[in-house]
């Protein structure tokens, strides 16, 4: 628990300091909950735990939505598709997450985007068809939200004209549509919304650690209770044990990794996960002529096309993918549907050189029967496999907080003791509380701290009320107040705050997850990487040899990525991107080769 004397912003900063003090308490405590796993599964667990009064540890092998957490179509989302394969219960339980995120748990970090359904040109008959048909669905989606969303916190559908529509998205081919229907989802930054998680779970007294790799579980009999890890930033110290009562894996597309590692007692798994690749491309706002995004029918998903501040975000494919699962590679055949899909519907086609950034992230599917990975469950599940050893995986992002509950529910219930109810609805998350009035009053705040208007939208957009903590920062140290070097939408103070609270540890961590630089700057951050490492090895006491290597590690990740993409299958893209280090020192992940020893 939080000593009460500590307010919650200052009790969650994930410091050098922090972490050296969290590595004693692994150490030395034993804990109610131990989770493995810092994406948004894992860290929402956390807060859910945490927040119950249980004492609670998270570690993460690499960084903070390393993995999948990073790498979606960055939505929160009711599911559209799935009230049209009527799963209605799975819309009802994503609707309630986003309405609550919007309005309650992390307004500065969701917010509504406007989405268009293009009605294809058809026959008159076929248009009234086709506009009742999606319209009755759009309608029945804003009546979930509205009768079941715990807070709606989007405008509602509107529908549009063929004029109506091209005025709205003039880069839609006129020829190609007959009108088009408008509704709103939720936005957001899922990397910041997971270090959000994290630090309000730090803020309620939980331990957490990155960097912090478990290589086995600590078993008394036929009981886990407890697992080994190895400090990746300490390389040459020896593993060490920690004590937990229950070990909570919330690993995702590694959760059979997991199990594998009681595979000497014969266990079965419980369930299997299995890997879809979901690759994006972002190109720059001027390449498309919009202000609202789109959902296109493929002859497999949905495509979209959404607004990503001075970008769009063009996504997904969904493929079956077996290879290495901490770094997986978009290929050029992988590119190039997208540009054919998306081309169809554009009156001016893009090409690869309006492609400003390429990310690919794995969804863990729970497997099934089903051939195609858009087939299977995007449910979730929670197994204990051996005793005080639970597995949660499945799910979307948007439910993570429901996912986070169930696995607590299931931990509290074998804990015994008074009942805990989960109460992670009713918690902001750090940076929420007061955002509606300080956004309102963003203009005072600029000039009161002399910067503009403009950099405190961005930075409340980003920080919301913790927004304070950076402008103080800006004004102790004026170099701190400039833009990074070729990534002006990005102030220095934003590199050495992630360091000096967000517990961010390599050059990485700032350039991929706590800004978005190395997707949304056509030199993917290799211009922004010397000027970062600067700023963040100020803060992290990094000598020259230190900065250096961070910077050669980064920008051999971007080449080995550019190189990668222009592979034409899976195994030629894989080659190519495990063909860069990673800075953490781990091998390669593939599924042939579990648990190897550390490089």
């Amino acid at each position: 628990m939080r000593d009460p004397s500590v307010s919650r912003n200052t009790a969650g900063r994930l410091s050098p300091i922090r972490r050296t003090s969290d590595l004693r308490r692994l150490r030395d405590e034993e804990f109610d909950v131990l989770v493995i796993g810092g994406g948004v599964t894992g860290a929402g667990a956390a807060v859910d735990a945490a927040s119950r009064g249980l004492k609670v540890a998270l570690v993460e092998a690499r960084d903070f939505a390393a993995g999948t957490s990073s790498r979606s179509s960055k939505l929160i989302h009711g599911g559209l598709r799935y009230l049209e394969q009527l799963e209605l219960h799975l819309v009802h339980e994503a609707l309630t997450e986003r309405g609550l995120l919007a309005t309650r748990l992390a307004p500065h970090l969701v917010r509504p985007v406007p989405i268009m359904v293009p009605l294809p040109a058809a026959n008159p008959a076929k248009r009234v068809w086709q506009r009742g048909y999606y319209g009755l669905g759009v309608a029945a989606y804003d009546v979930f939200a509205g009768v079941f969303g715990g807070g709606r916190g989007m405008p509602l559908h509107r529908h549009l004209s063929r004029n109506g529509a091209r005025h709205l998205f003039p880069s839609l081919q006129a020829d190609k549509i007959s009108g088009a229907i408008r509704y709103y989802d939720g936005q957001v930054d899922d990397a910041r919304l997971v270090v959000n998680l994290a630090r309000t779970a730090a803020a309620q007294g939980a331990a957490v650690v990155t960097s912090a790799r478990v290589t086995g579980f600590v078993r008394e009999a036929r009981q886990v209770v407890g697992v080994r890890v190895k400090d990746l930033e300490a390389p040459g110290s020896p593993e060490f044990e920690v004590r937990a009562k229950t070990v909570v894996a919330a690993t995702g597309v590694w959760s059979d990794d997991m199990s594998a590692m009681l595979r000497d007692v014969g266990l079965r798994p419980g369930l299997r996960v299995r890997a879809s690749k979901g690759v994006h491309l972002v190109v720059p706002r001027s390449a498309i002529t919009g202000e609202a995004g789109l959902i296109l029918r493929t002859a497999t998903s949905v495509l979209f096309v959404l607004p990503w501040g001075g970008h769009w975000i063009i996504g997904t494919t969904d493929t079956d993918w077996q290879l290495d699962r901490s770094h997986p590679a978009a290929s050029a055949r992988d590119i190039r549907y997208l540009l054919d899909q998306v081309n169809e519907v554009l009156d001016r086609p893009l090409t690869t050189d309006d492609i400003e950034g390429v990310y690919a992230g794995l969804r863990p599917l729970l497997s099934g029967e089903a051939d195609s990975t858009s087939k299977l469950s995007r449910e979730h599940a929670v197994v204990e496999p051996m005793l005080g050893l639970l597995l949660v995986a499945g799910g979307k992002y948007t439910t993570y907080r429901v996912m986070a509950a169930d696995v607590i529910d299931r931990t509290v219930r074998r804990l015994g003791g008074p009942a805990r109810e989960s109460r992670t609805d009713q918690l902001p998350l750090l940076g929420a509380d007061g955002y509606a009035a300080a956004w309102r009053d963003r203009q005072d705040m600029a000039r009161r701290h002399g910067v503009t208007t403009g950099v405190v939208e961005h930075l409340l957009e980003r920080y919301g009320t913790l927004t304070v903590h950076l402008l103080a920062m800006m004004a102790a140290d004026p170099e701190l107040a400039v833009p990074l070097d070729g990534a002006p939408e990005y102030l220095a103070a934003e590199v050495a705050y992630a360091a000096l609270a967000e517990g961010a540890l390599h050059l990485d961590d700032v350039l991929t997850r706590r800004t978005r630089i190395s997707i949304e700057t056509a030199h993917r951050g290799a211009e922004t990487a010397e000027h970062a490492a600067r700023v963040m090895g100020a803060v992290l006491g990094w000598d020259e040899t230190v900065r250096r290597r961070e910077v050669e590690h980064y920008q051999a990740r971007v080449t080995a990525e550019r190189e990668s993409q222009t592979m034409p299958d899976d195994l030629a893209a894989d080659a190519a991107r495990v063909g860069a280090p990673d800075v953490r020192g781990l091998t390669a992940d593939r599924r042939a080769v579990l648990l190897e020893a550390d490089l």
